[in-house]
């Protein structure tokens, strides 16, 4: 498995870095560009992942930052909130926060307990939020 780095309750993967299996962190998670994961990624934190990942199953966090451009092929959930940068392609969204969505993003459906914000055009299957707000075009 590559080398990942703690610092206090935070911790660092190596930028460009392939995890085989299931991937578990009892922290905050921040991921590089170009980190995958072939597995499913449990994170007890906030997820920061860097453009052009990909995590190849499913992701359960607390808070989720997904990168531009990055790819999760399994359903997403997150106990807070979610943002899922420019043109990055989720499989599926249920999050107990605000969810936003920014310009380019292919998702399916989406769940949230509060907000929901669009910015710019996105492709999604359903939106099930409290509110609902699409700013841009």
């Amino acid at each position: 498995m590559p080398t990942v780095i703690q610092k206090g309750d935070t911790f660092f993967a190596q930028k460009g870095a392939y995890f085989e299996g299931n991937v578990k962190i009892d922290g905050n998670f921040i991921v590089p560009a170009h980190t995958h994961f072939w597995g499913r990624l449990l994170v007890s934190g906030t997820l920061e992942m860097g453009p052009r990942s990909s995590v190849a199953l499913d992701v359960i966090c607390w808070n989720a930052i997904i990168g531009s451009q990055s790819k999760i092929r399994g359903p997403l959930v997150a106990h807070g909130d979610v943002t899922i940068l420019d043109h990055a392609m989720v499989h599926s969204v249920k999050a107990g926060g605000k969810v936003i969505l920014r310009t380019g993003v292919t998702v399916g459906d989406v769940t949230s307990s509060d907000t929901i914000i669009i910015h710019g055009k996105i492709k999604s299957g359903k939106l099930i939020g409290k509110n609902m707000k699409v700013l841009g075009n």
